[in-house]
């Protein structure tokens, strides 16, 4: 399994910014070579140039993640750049704040394009060139929110139990193969990113927040990890063969809420939630 980065190709989804970034960053410091990929042109380039200025070597392509020929496109480009590719990061997400009945199937399909759809892309795509590194790794990005259910975020808790199960099967699969090529699933708590000014919000969601601004500024007061911190125990991960990585104190008190009783973990919820209002 791949246990140590140092000449190793890393291909990084969403690296424009936020976790993506800090994963670039901290995959230079490590000696990996990079292939990145992200719809934020500018922002993939000051990736880009932050990473080659550190000593990377880097190449970097603008891809919607949610196309699957665009993805299969780009991993045969990074191998015809690289020569291989030894590890995955599907990292790319939106958000998504909406009740169920509120919700349009355009926003629904939107997130999960990306968010559930890219991972199985990016996943697919480059798994046959993993195996044919002889040591590879895949890291699908779920969420807290792929271990427990919460109101007003339907469609997010779909794409991310979905990455969860997808990427547990694709890790007993490889297993059972012998191909070393690993997976591991991150479930990261609040992280100090760019996508909750990015998310597409419900006006009734965002009334009751007391406004569209404050429904933003609330995930950055809750946020309690940095990208940079969420990286290292990303990498650190996969340098372990974890199946799966808790990322953030907040994802271990998660962890343990998705434990209770359906019945009690949600009716806590409910309760908060009507207090609050």
């Amino acid at each position: 399994m791949l246990k140590a980065f140092d000449g190793r190709v890393a291909a990084v989804t969403g690296a424009a910014s936020g976790i993506g970034r800090a994963l670039a960053l901290e995959l230079t410091r490590r000696g990996a070579r990079l292939a990145l990929c992200d719809v934020d042109d500018d922002g993939l380039a000051e990736t880009r140039r932050q990473c080659e200025a550190a000593g990377a070597t880097v190449t970097a392509r603008a891809v919607d993640v949610a196309d699957r020929q665009a993805v299969h496109e780009w991993a045969d480009a990074v191998v015809a750049d690289h020569g291989v590719v030894n590890l995955v990061v599907n990292n790319a997400g939106v958000a998504l704040a909406a009740t169920v009945e509120a919700m349009s199937y355009e926003d629904l399909e939107w997130l999960l394009g990306v968010n559930f759809w890219g991972v199985v892309h990016g996943t697919k795509a480059f798994l046959p060139h993993l195996k044919a590194s002889g040591e590879g790794h895949i890291v699908n990005v779920s969420s807290v929110f792929g271990l427990v259910s919460v109101p007003t975020q339907a469609a997010y808790n779909a794409a991310k139990f979905a990455v969860r199960g997808f990427t547990d099967t694709l890790r007993m699969e490889l297993e059972l193969d012998g191909s070393g090529v690993s997976a591991t699933t991150v479930h990261p708590g609040g992280i100090r990113t760019n996508i909750a000014r990015s998310a597409r919000i419900d006006p009734g969601v965002a009334s009751l927040a007391g406004g569209d601004r404050a429904a933003r500024d609330g995930f950055d007061r809750v946020a309690m990890t940095s990208p940079e911190r969420a990286a290292r125990r990303i990498l650190d991960a996969v340098a372990r063969d974890r199946r799966r990585v808790l990322v953030g104190p907040d994802a271990f008190v998660i962890d343990l809420l998705a434990r209770l009783p359906a019945a009690v973990a949600q009716e806590l919820q409910v309760a908060a939630l009507r207090r609050r209002r």
